[in-house]
């Protein structure tokens, strides 16, 4: 369970910036559509993967 609450607070940096930057009010907790929430994991997951790789995705849009 430590691991889980380490991993929580390490990651809600990039959570809260994902999400200002695609105007996502977080503090609206239960009223955010399952659209909105996956929209913030998937940015997120595109910009830890970037990180990795030395990449941005934004280069691969087309």
């Amino acid at each position: 369970m430590a691991k889980s609450s380490m991993t929580k607070k390490a990651l809600q940096p990039l959570r809260d910036q994902v999400a200002s930057s695609l105007g996502v009010n977080l503090s609206d907790g239960a009223n955010l559509t399952t659209a909105q929430v996956g929209h913030v994991g998937g940015q997120m997951v595109k910009k830890m993967i970037d990180s990795y790789t030395g990449t941005s995705s934004t280069s691969f849009r087309g």
